[in-house]
């Protein structure tokens, strides 16, 4: 889930060292320990923070933290609640609810290959998967459990008092909270798509209308501008004009960095598996892949921060559905991500 940025997250302080390792399907994280992550086809390695190296008992602590209701003020609400793997990684409406049946402001953006993101959320206002990780637990219409409560409570859990023992070498603590659930996100990877394996050299993968829609994805349509790299995404921030035809817009990066310049700006979804992920744009506004295309082709709504590579497109209704198909289709991961609830100490 996300929520527009508030005071209390301020407070709160994981911090990202400058050295990094890293990690891809052949190499090791830590002289000791094999690889623990096994990257799909047509995804790069990614980087990891040097002072919390991949294993597997902490992605097993953190992915029972992840699906952990306890980590919410009246035990209903856990990561999974709003990041669903069964719904795209995300929740299947426009908006996410917390606890007391509060909503957020802008819909919960898909967990999937989150590992390569430096800057989370749609506004970009935390660095890295741990700079993530405590936000929503502390925010107080999502989660609602003060960090401080929150440690208290699985100290109080022998289960997860004996795991954080054994993976940080102490009890239950924020850093150790954070460096857990970030390090299970990392596990959340889609590849392997008909794309890659067209990409591989096998052209029978896709389908006429599949590779059509490529073409016009790479081409005239220049989707790629922005949707870009292994996981189609810039990492960057981009006013499409929405939400701008309502009375107080969302002004997203602004809010973060002050600047005019990014007033409106979103960060780039990530477009692997996201057929999976509907209702789309950071509020949810549009139901179908379809309809994306459509504000894409009619050149987004007007602002006088508009990117501007947000031009009427003159897509034909055949052209339409060529790029409807080869992101359904083309984008597919052979082996979605899936992720069943844990047993929880």
């Amino acid at each position: 889930m996300e929520n527009s940025p508030l005071k209390w997250l301020a407070s709160i302080s994981v911090g990202l060292v400058a050295g990094v390792v890293f990690l891809s399907n052949l190499e090791t994280v830590g002289a000791k320990e094999k690889s623990v992550v096994q990257l799909p086809l047509g995804l790069d390695a990614f980087k990891v923070p040097a002072d919390n190296p991949l294993t597997k008992p902490k992605i097993e602590l953190g992915k029972q933290l992840y699906f952990d209701k306890r980590l919410s003020s009246d035990n209903t609400v856990s990561c999974a609640s709003c990041h669903d793997p069964g719904k795209g990684w995300s929740n299947d409406a426009a908006f996410a609810t917390g606890v007391d049946g509060q909503m957020g402001g802008r819909s919960a953006p898909t967990i999937i290959n989150s590992a390569y993101f430096p800057l989370q959320f749609w506004d970009g206002r935390a660095k890295g998967l741990e700079g993530q990780a405590l936000g929503p637990i502390a925010n107080p219409i999502e989660m609602n459990l003060p960090i401080d409560q929150a440690v208290a409570r699985l100290n109080a859990i022998p289960g997860y008092k004996k795991q954080f023992r054994k993976v940080f070498k102490s009890d239950v603590t924020a850093d150790g909270i954070a460096k857990a659930i970030a390090s299970f996100e990392r596990t959340v990877l889609s590849g392997n798509a008909p794309y890659d394996q067209f990409k591989a050299g096998d052209e029978s993968v896709l389908s006429p209308a599949a590779k059509r829609g490529m073409d016009l994805f790479f081409n005239k349509a220049k989707c790629s501008a922005c949707h870009k790299g292994h996981s189609f995404t810039d990492l960057a921030f981009h006013n499409l004009g929405v939400g701008y035809d309502k009375e107080n817009p969302d002004l997203g990066r602004f809010e973060v960095t002050k600047l005019e310049g990014d007033k409106g700006r979103f960060k780039t979804p990530p477009l692997r598996d996201i057929h999976t992920s509907a209702p789309y744009m950071h509020d949810g506004s549009i139901k179908t892949l379809k309809e994306v295309v459509d504000f894409y082709n009619k050149g987004g709504v007007k602002n006088a921060q508009l990117d501007e590579e947000m031009k009427p497109l003159k897509l034909t209704e055949q052209d339409v559905e060529d790029l409807v198909i080869f992101m359904k289709e083309g984008l597919k991961s052979a082996k979605y991500p899936h992720v069943d609830p844990p047993e929880l100490p």
